[in-house]
């Protein structure tokens, strides 16, 4: 077998926001246990196209390079992941790179992952602390519930739960299994669960759970093993049980 010097990355670019995309094809020399971030360093390196032409750099995004920024999120090959854990001797050549379509392009790779964020503020993912001194230590969380509510805390909003989902597009406002699984986590904390109606009120609002269709693609594409669709089942049992409270005008309600 003929030893491989280049490897051909076919990358969907786009000049600007409102411009229309194109494919632009690369060879970039092969290095051993190079993974996609490094074949884009070498197009940035020297960015000329397969057909000799001097090109503008392909821009993308990221950031820690080892999986926990969510940076890096593309479609490389059809498939929603983050680059710098896709290697090169693991994908079959031509390398088709995409930006992911859920998301308003920027430039070439580059997308805004802004409704991500808004998803969070909508489900309030965090736990507020009323008062700028010590409160002293919080309440302890038994250690089987610690441990599975690390998993969930392993989200690093790379959006590609979000890719993958057919009911998160731009005819949808479903803010995804994403925020609805760090509803989950927060309500789980002995100091978050006592904002915890306010998190589900915000998942029976417009665009939560019921824009959900259970297809269940997200579970598969996570790259870090989340058990977003058990998230999902124990929210909607949470947030029935919150609808019969506020129906019946439980103190608990708002």
């Amino acid at each position: 077998m003929a030893e491989q010097n280049t490897v051909t990355f076919i990358i969907t670019r786009q000049d600007s926001p409102d411009s229309a995309p194109y494919q632009e094809t690369f060879n970039v020399p092969y290095r051993k246990n190079m993974n996609v971030i490094s074949g884009l360093m070498e197009i940035r390196k020297n960015p000329v196209n397969a057909k000799g032409e001097k090109t503008t750099p392909v821009v993308w995004d990221m950031n820690c390079l080892e999986e926990v920024c969510g940076a890096c999120s593309m479609v490389i090959n059809g498939v929603p992941r983050q680059s710098c854990a896709a290697l090169v001797d693991e994908l079959e050549q031509p390398i088709r790179l995409e930006p992911m379509s859920t998301f308003p392009v920027v430039r070439d790779l580059l997308i805004d992952r802004e409704r991500m964020f808004d998803a969070l503020k909508q489900v309030k993912a965090w736990i507020p602390i009323d008062g700028t001194y010590d409160l002293g230590p919080g309440p302890r969380m038994p250690e089987k519930k610690r441990q599975w509510a690390y998993e969930l805390s392993k989200c690093m909003t790379c959006g590609v739960c979000l890719e993958a989902c057919p009911n998160v597009n731009d005819k949808s406002n479903f803010i995804g299994p994403a925020a609805i699984s760090q509803a989950r986590l927060f309500n789980a904390h002995p100091t978050g669960e006592m904002n915890a109606s306010e998190r589900l009120e915000g998942l029976m609002e417009e665009g939560g759970l019921v824009g959900c269709g259970n297809a269940q693609n997200c579970v598969q594409v996570c790259p870090k093993g989340i058990p977003l669709t058990t998230s999902l089942a124990a929210m909607n049992r949470a947030a029935a049980i919150q609808s019969f409270k506020n129906f019946f005008g439980s103190d608990n309600a708002h």
